[in-house]
């Protein structure tokens, strides 16, 4: 019996171990929030290259680097022999994608949707993927509880104080502001922070001077470049002079992100923001945090 039971164990061990070298073992990832959460998933060590906006974990900055998910090269990313390019449906351009799958790449494509049930589809794809089904399983019902006790402590503070009207803004090549509309993450953010967000349009669209103004956002959040906190908020104002005619302006209400958190979808540091967030829109409540983990 002690024999058969040997046989069997090893039998299943073996089974999955051929699984397991089944699966893609080189990556390359284009979007933030998918390099994320490879390395959660414990896959870091597959990554053999990542695009421009899989800047954290920081060790992720000593893998190559295949330019930006929507303006990929065939030549650069086929040169790191990769299994596997994983992405969204922004990842391109189509003739590119078509290249590297003709040349035996396996594409992937996962959801940039900024809600819980394509984070839900990511998470099991990757954890196939990864032969990390189980973690998979476990990082999401841990991330669910987060959304659901800062979604607890928004209702609370919103119903002891007013709702601030809120305008994200984002830096781009040359210095243009677009102001962060509907179907965003951006949107999704504030709305999950407690905030309201004050544009009507969709995606991400330039802003004029007049329309900030006219706006007058109680709170503004800046997703910048490269420069991070007070010296980005001083680059910001020291450009954009309008906005200090605000009232977020006039009352030092201007927040900044780090601009990869709104890439690829809802990421691992996404609760960790969506707190910072609320405590920054509802300062006097005196409600605990959404911050503590389950």
């Amino acid at each position: 019996m002690r024999i058969k039971t040997l046989l069997a164990c090893a039998g299943v061990l073996l089974s999955q171990i051929a699984v397991a070298d089944a699966l893609p073992q080189r990556w390359v990832s284009a979007g933030g929030a998918f390099s994320e959460w490879v390395v959660a998933l414990g896959g870091e060590s597959k990554l053999v290259g990542v695009d421009s906006t899989s800047q954290f974990p920081r060790s992720l900055h000593s893998l190559p680097g295949i330019g930006y998910q929507r303006a990929l090269a065939a030549e650069g990313i086929l040169a790191l022999k990769p299994d596997i390019l994983v992405g969204s449906a922004e990842m391109g351009p189509p003739p590119v994608l078509a290249q590297l799958k003709a040349a035996g790449v396996r594409i992937e494509l996962l959801s940039a949707k900024p809600d819980v049930p394509s984070l839900q589809h990511n998470l099991t794809e990757l954890g196939q993927l990864l032969n990390k089904s189980s973690e998979a399983q476990a990082l999401m019902a841990a991330y669910q509880q987060r959304l659901e006790n800062q979604a607890a402590w928004v209702k609370q503070a919103r119903q002891q104080n007013p709702v601030p009207r809120v305008l994200m803004l984002l830096s781009h090549a040359g210095g243009n502001l677009q102001a962060a509309g509907k179907d965003t993450l951006a949107a999704w953010m504030i709305d999950q922070a407690g905030g309201k967000n004050l544009t009507e349009h969709n995606g991400y669209k330039p802003v004029s001077n007049e329309a900030m103004l006219a706006l007058d956002p109680q709170v503004i959040i800046f997703a910048g470049g490269k420069l991070e906190g007070d010296t980005a908020r001083a680059a910001l104002l020291e450009q954009n002079p309008i906005l200090t005619q605000t009232q977020a302006g006039r009352d030092g209400r201007v927040l900044v992100i780090d601009p990869t958190l709104l890439v690829g979808g809802l990421g691992p540091r996404v609760p960790d923001a969506l707190s910072t967030l609320a405590k920054a829109f509802y300062p006097s409540s005196p409600l605990q945090t959404a911050e503590s983990h389950p």
